[in-house]
């Protein structure tokens, strides 16, 4: 198996579900994998990013990632470009992506909006306000993951120039 997958990632309120579904909407067979919406489908006893005990937080991340590859995986087989969006702070993360993917075509974007931009943002939007929250998360994933794939500020870009960007670089990516 050959198939396209796409790892949008990037701090809370950088747009990585914005792009995820606008990249989606472009393509001729796509599918958007939200890891936040997977983290939800735990119905008791979840322990989301963040919260305690810590091992079972860790635990539960590592489930997450693992369903979400696949999920990934089982699109790819039949031909859809898939595309996850989530946060990966560190290498560790994105070799466990692609450990678990490593037959397919795997793409990593990170948005890179900047702090101000990402907490507007996270202001702005109806469904949840977890931006302040991970502000920490800037620099070290600055620090891990700076040169591996393709980095966007999209500070100043509009989901369509963003989405125009990624396409047009898209072996940029390719991780």
């Amino acid at each position: 198996m050959k198939g396209e997958i796409w790892i949008i990632n990037g701090i809370p309120g950088a747009g990585k579900s914005t792009l995820a579904r606008a990249l989606a909407a472009r393509l001729e067979r796509a599918t958007h994998i939200e890891g936040d919406c997977l983290q939800g489908f735990i119905i008791s006893g979840s322990v989301p990013p963040g919260a305690l005990p810590q091992t079972e937080e860790h635990r539960q991340i590592h489930l997450n990632v693992r369903n979400q590859c696949l999920l990934a995986r089982s699109f790819a087989e039949e031909d859809f470009v898939a595309i996850i969006d989530y946060v990966l702070v560190n290498r560790a993360r994105v070799e466990e992506y692609r450990e678990h993917l490593s037959a397919c075509d795997v793409r990593l974007v990170t948005l890179a909006p900047g702090v101000d931009t990402a907490l507007q943002r996270d202001r702005t939007r109806p469904e949840k306000h977890v931006g302040g929250i991970w502000l920490q998360l800037h620099e070290t994933l600055t620090a891990e993951l700076r040169g591996l794939g393709l980095w966007i500020d999209n500070s100043k870009l509009t989901v369509d120039q963003t989405a125009d960007y990624v396409l047009a670089n898209s072996n940029a990516a390719r991780i």
